[in-house]
């Protein structure tokens, strides 16, 4: 890990910025990619409507994805802005969130879903609430954002190069 404060201070940003456009490319432009059910606009009010019908079940994959995929957004929101209340950062991630799944309806390329909304948004509070928990327990932030540097960074190569094969048609898995 480098020990120059301020290469730590601006990779994160720049991190946070490459993540955020990765999240937009993957859920508004959906890759690049076109599916049969764009063209058509939903709001889906009932969140986790597969408890409500009989026999329904909840894609479990798709709820950890949900979270997985804000996850970050919290990480970087703790690190980035400290100061500010616990709230108000997740108030940020829900208002990403709603602002994502409101463009999927608004430019019909997705359905509008409150379950995505508490699902990203709880991503988001996990983000938060991990590295909130590193900083306290290390005694020292710095370090703390640091680690996440060097992981983000792994992370986000291994994405963008996956991203990037998927696009290419370079692995086994079909988004067609």
């Amino acid at each position: 890990m480098s020990k120059n404060p301020n290469l730590t201070l601006n990779l994160t940003p720049i991190l946070a910025l490459t993540y955020l456009g990765m999240v937009v490319w993957i859920i508004l432009f959906k890759m690049g990619l076109n599916f049969s059910y764009m063209d058509t606009r939903s709001i889906n009010w009932i969140p986790f409507p597969e408890l409500f019908t009989s026999g329904g079940k909840i894609d479990l994959s798709q709820v950890i994805l949900n979270v997985l995929i804000f996850l970050p957004f919290g990480i970087y929101l703790q690190v980035l802005h400290a100061k500010k209340s616990f709230l108000k950062k997740l108030l940020y991630c829900f208002l990403l969130s709603l602002f994502l799944e409101a463009s999927q309806y608004i430019f019909k390329i997705g359905a509008l879903d409150t379950t995505d909304l508490i699902t990203n948004t709880s991503g988001g509070f996990l983000g938060l609430g991990l590295v909130k928990i590193l900083q306290v327990w290390t005694r020292n932030p710095l370090k703390v954002q640091k680690t996440i540097n060097v992981l983000a960074s792994l992370g986000t190569i291994l994405i963008v190069t996956l991203l990037v094969l998927l696009r290419l048609d370079m692995l086994p898995i079909r988004y067609r």
